[in-house]
């Protein structure tokens, strides 16, 4: 296990500060690919737990309820359980979770939970929080990759109704007494596909690890050194996902990361995180300054790395891939 630092960031004082830190998110994205974020105003500790709990609540619920929105592979939304394949371990991860996109609020969310009336809109909010401070993010990046400052939040502005940008509750299974039975990885090493990933952890759901640097080099980082990040409410850790590599020309670096099994003294209990993917409309084409790679469409990313990490939908298929 490695011991390199992953940055912290604060936000503190942002708008008389935005100098200092644009730099150091910049530096950041060049040299390790994943930060945390710290001293936000919104969203707050409060916003973030508040989440939490809601999400507790959901997770709760029978799966026939959680099951009348189903995941759709080929649209990246809904609910799944134990149907996400990583292709590093070629086992379905334990874990369930729900997708939700914004511009889908009206039409493919829960939003008849008599148990949490409150929870759509209490989605819908944290999204847009989450949403405004990601353009924040996103606006230093633009300006170092000789973009307008608004290019990258353009391409993901939610007052139009296709853009993919998504949230993610995951609730990975609880595993007292079944330590035997575990696969090694709750989530085997990947990278995100995505343009940034907002990651929230819940304190005590230790387990987050990266690859951080551009020293990763063999198939998932096998063998490399990884870095152990510790779960902490209010804390948010982020990363540069393939779409942001590419639109930069490899100048940011999209990382291996993973989620570790507990051992037999480790915390089993479940362990909740939630993730906001920022994912441009559809048609955006993602290219580089110098047209490094051939461009392609955010929407041709997605399904990708759907038919990648995802059964088909509506097979309830195997838990294994096929070799």
């Amino acid at each position: 296990m490695g011991d390199r630092q992953i940055p912290r960031i604060s936000l503190r004082d942002f708008d008389t500060r935005k100098d200092q830190i644009g730099k150091e998110l910049i530096a950041a994205a060049e040299n390790v690919g994943f930060f945390i974020l710290v001293d936000q105003e919104r969203p707050s500790k409060q916003d973030i737990q508040r989440m939490f709990d809601l999400s507790t609540k959901y997770f709760a619920l029978p799966d026939t309820t959680k099951g009348r929105w189903p995941f759709i592979r080929e649209q990246n939304t809904g609910w799944e359980k134990d149907a996400q394949i990583r292709p590093s371990t070629r086992v379905a991860d334990p874990k369930e979770s729900l997708q939700l996109q914004y511009f889908r609020r009206n039409t493919y969310w829960p939003n008849d939970l008599p148990e949490i009336p409150e929870f759509h809109q209490a989605c819908l909010e944290f999204m847009e929080s989450v949403q405004d401070l990601s353009m924040k993010i996103l606006s230093f990046f633009s300006v170092a990759l000789g973009f307008p400052p608004s290019f990258l939040a353009d391409a993901h502005d939610l007052s139009y109704e296709d853009c993919l940008s998504t949230m993610r509750l995951l609730r990975y299974h609880e595993v007292t007494g079944k330590v035997s039975d575990m696969p090694e990885w709750r989530a085997g090493a990947h990278t995100d596909f995505d343009v940034l990933t907002m990651l929230f952890q819940e304190t005590g759901g230790d387990g987050l690890e990266v690859c951080p640097g551009r020293e990763a080099h063999t198939s998932f980082a096998q063998g490399d050194d990884w870095t152990a990040v510790p779960a902490r409410t209010g804390e948010i850790t982020v990363n540069i996902g393939d779409m942001l590599m590419a639109w930069s020309d490899d100048r940011f670096k999209s990382l291996y990361h993973r989620v570790r099994a507990p051992g037999p003294n480790g915390n089993l209990k479940a362990r909740n995180s939630m993730a906001y993917f920022n994912q441009p409309r559809p048609h955006v084409l993602i290219q580089g300054p110098t047209k490094k790679y051939e461009a392609l469409s955010a929407s041709e990313y997605i399904l990708n790395a759907m038919k990648r990490y995802y059964q088909p939908t509506g097979t309830g298929g195997p838990k294994q891939l096929k070799t």
